[in-house]
């Protein structure tokens, strides 16, 4: 059974940095190129970044960029979000996503995790 797990996620105020860690168990996880995903209160998912698994190249949605960054520690099976200077606007559920089946900033990834909430004061 595959599993992504989010952890780190938290009320912060603006300016202040999280980061959130993604856990995959019950698959091949360094052969995975994994995403990250927001969901804010009345908006659609977007792409927040993604990582792949051969060359370990990110790529982050242009509201983060200079911001976030994602690394992966293979021998852990972990995926992590470095969230820097955050914003209330970055207010959202965060998923990380598993098993990519489209385009890297796509949303067809196989596998999803149950999200972590992460709220920013102002």
């Amino acid at each position: 059974q595959v599993q992504l797990v989010e952890s780190g996620g938290g009320l912060v105020q603006a300016g202040a940095s999280l980061r959130l860690s993604c856990a995959v168990s019950g698959r091949p996880f360094s052969r995975d190129d994994m995403g990250w995903f927001r969901q804010a209160p009345g908006k659609e998912r977007e792409f927040v970044g993604a990582i792949t698994w051969w060359s370990g190249d990110t790529y982050y949605a242009d509201s983060v960029k200079g911001r976030f960054t994602i690394s992966r520690d293979n021998a852990k099976n972990t995926v992590y979000l470095q969230m820097n200077s955050l914003k209330p606007e970055d207010t959202a559920v965060y998923y990380c996503a598993a098993d990519r089946r489209g385009t890297i900033t796509g949303q067809a990834y196989h596998y999803w995790g149950q999200g972590t909430q992460v709220t920013v004061s102002s």
